[in-house]
Parts: C-alpha cells; sequence; structure tokens
C-alpha cells in the first residue's frame, strides 16, 4: 500500500464495475440524443476516459479547467474558468463528468453557465459525492458512490497534484496534508 494511503474506500474492482453500470445507464438515457461529455480537468480524465468506453452511442468530448480551490486544500467559494470549451454546446445535450463534488459550489456555478449557452440539457455524473460538505443544492443525476468527508486520492485525484495515478480511491493520511 502506499505511504501516503490512510484507507482504501473505493477499490479498482468497485470502480470498473460502477463505470461500466453508469454508462449503460448513460447509453438507455441518451439514445438518439446528441451527447457531449465535458470532462472537468484535471481530476475527472481517468474517470472520463474510462466512462466513455462503456457508452454506446455516439459522443463528443470536450473540456474545462475551473478552480474554487487556488492552493488551499479548502475551496475558496470563488469559481473561475482556467480553460473554456473549444466546441459549442448549443443543441447538445451535456453531460458533465466531474471526479467528486463536495461543496457544489464549482458545479453551481459551471451548470449555470453552461445553461446560459444554449444546451439542450445540462446534467451532471460523478464517480463520488461528498454530501456532508455541501453548501449548494446541486442536482447530480448519475452518482457512483458515496463518500464520507475525508480528503482522498486516487483514480485521477489528487493532492498538491500527486497521488492521481492510484488505480483506487482512498482517503490521505492526515499527517500528509497538515504538514
Amino acid at each position: 500500500m502506499h505511504e501516503a494511503v490512510k484507507e482504501v474506500l473505493v477499490t479498482e474492482e468497485e470502480i470498473r464495475e460502477k463505470v461500466k453500470e453508469l454508462g449503460e445507464r448513460i447509453t438507455n438515457d441518451y439514445k438518439g440524443k446528441n451527447l457531449m461529455l465535458v470532462g472537468i480537468l484535471k481530476g475527472a480524465v481517468m474517470f472520463l476516459s474510462d466512462l466513455a468506453r462503456h457508452i454506446k452511442i455516439p459522443v463528443l468530448i470536450d473540456f474545462m479547467a475551473v478552480s474554487s480551490y487556488g492552493t488551499s486544500s479548502e475551496s475558496t467559494g470563488v469559481v473561475r474558468i482556467i480553460k473554456d470549451l473549444e466546441t459549442s454546446i448549443e443543441d447538445y445535450d451535456v453531460l458533465i463528468v466531474e471526479d467528486i463534488i463536495d461543496t457544489g459550489l464549482t458545479l453551481s456555478y459551471l451548470t449555470d453557465n453552461l445553461r446560459k449557452r444554449n444546451a439542450k440539457s445540462v446534467k451532471i455524473v460523478t464517480l463520488l459525492d461528498k454530501p456532508e460538505r455541501r453548501k449548494v443544492d446541486v442536482p447530480v443525476d448519475y452518482v457512483g458512490f458515496t463518500i464520507p468527508d475525508e480528503f482522498v486520492i486516487g483514480y485521477g485525484i489528487d493532492y498538491a497534484e500527486k497521488y492521481r495515478n492510484l488505480p483506487f480511491v482512498a482517503s490521505l493520511k492526515e499527517e500528509v496534508y497538515k504538514k
């Protein structure tokens, strides 16, 4: 086990099974629609890549980078778009692909922003949900796993740009981020 890992919360196998299940549900829900997946960088890259392989209808993929954290581990509440979409979403059914939702501030801002761009619909799929941390009510259409309010790493999620490459989701040892 990795020296920064306190406890594995979601195993590699559990992730693989859940992503396949989400892909099947999305395929059924979006049949006959013009689907665009919008991945939120950097954390959602692995989830989006695996999810897209399980969606059996044509999709467009684009990315946004947003920040509400700056350099800290606590959200500032101020959302900045660092990288915007390269494609117009007008007349697309947009599915935001997120790695984790905690306060909901970023996703609330993002869904409002994308709706104003004339998307047919804007929905959210997240691998991880931390409802205990929610400050803003954000309707999440597809949830992989609900997890406790712990700082997590792995499967795209980082601490100080490290640990994204772990194949599972784990809580981070407190001594690592309280240094």
